[in-house]
């Protein structure tokens, strides 16, 4: 019986895998899915297995999921086929029977209206539907959102967005790793809702403060309307689509949809989550 996560490709797939070992997992024991095998040779040689599987193939999918005990589905990356590929992760989950399916959802899913959570909350609805035993870990935002874009934005000497002086509770990719690592390896979580975040939210302006500080270069935060900065994103290269969902994510930001008040992730990481200075430090240091 194992533990299977699937996604693990990607990197926050990579450092649930990495997690789980560090909480003396055997690595046998432990299923890493993805659709480049490849990508996961470092695990398979640490004895992970390792299974092919994309969410658009249902055969695949079953296959990975073969004796299974857990399951974390990441949600997929797809923007508009995600609820369809979620919904073939679960089934397949449901007829092998596991005992618990976590799903990487978004924070406050039950009450935001940002369109980038619409296929989470459809996601929620199936699991409730399913009879399968799951648990919601309603991941907030990656402080990796902002970090991983800061040479762009010393070169352009500031922020731009639509999140006015509203407050996002951010923390690292690694933090929501080591939270849903935690999950996975406890008992009685089926039922659970864990709402994720931060433990100091921040501003855009908070963010430029930061920024500046580890930097020694002033950057500004310029709020623009949504529509601007939708074409502001687009004009960079970002698909127009996905331009709109990250420019009406940035006005759920503005309405605090991103907030996060819980502490669950202090309380399941047993120590404070990463904080915006220290993400900002580590990626000026990197730059």
């Amino acid at each position: 019986m194992s533990i299977v996560i699937t996604g693990a490709t990607g990197q926050l797939g990579r450092h649930v895998v990495e997690a789980l070992l560090e909480r003396s997992v055997p690595a046998g024991e432990i299923v890493a899915a993805g659709r480049s095998v490849e990508k996961l040779a470092g695990f398979a040689a640490r004895g992970v297995q390792v299974k092919a599987m994309d969410y658009a193939d249902a055969s695949s999918v079953a296959s990975a999921l073969k004796g299974a005990r857990k399951v974390l589905l990441i949600s997929g990356s797809e923007v508009g086929q995600r609820v369809e590929q979620h919904r073939t992760v679960i089934e397949a989950a449901k007829a092998e029977g596991v005992e618990l399916l976590a799903y990487t959802s978004i924070a406050n899913a039950d009450s935001t209206g940002m369109k980038l959570a619409a296929e989470h909350q459809a996601t929620e609805a199936i699991l409730r539907d399913s009879g399968v035993p799951f648990v919601l870990l309603r991941n907030g935002w990656y402080l990796e959102n902002y970090t991983d874009q800061l040479p762009g934005t010393l070169a352009q000497g500031a922020l731009a967005g639509s999140a006015g002086d509203g407050k996002v509770s951010g923390a690292a990719r690694a933090d929501y790793a080591h939270a849903a690592a935690a999950v996975l390896v406890a008992g009685g979580q089926a039922g659970k809702v864990y709402e994720l975040g931060g433990d100091e939210p921040f501003s855009m302006a908070d963010l430029a403060a930061q920024i500046s500080a580890a930097t020694g270069k002033t950057i500004t935060y310029n709020d623009l309307p949504a529509d601007d900065y939708a074409n502001l994103l687009a004009g960079v290269g970002v698909p127009e689509a996905f331009a709109e969902i990250l420019a009406d994510s940035d006005l759920g930001i503005a309405r605090g949809d991103l907030l996060v008040s819980s502490g669950d992730l202090r309380r399941l990481l047993g120590r404070p989550a990463t904080s915006l200075a220290e993400a900002v430090q580590a990626a000026a240091a990197a730059v």
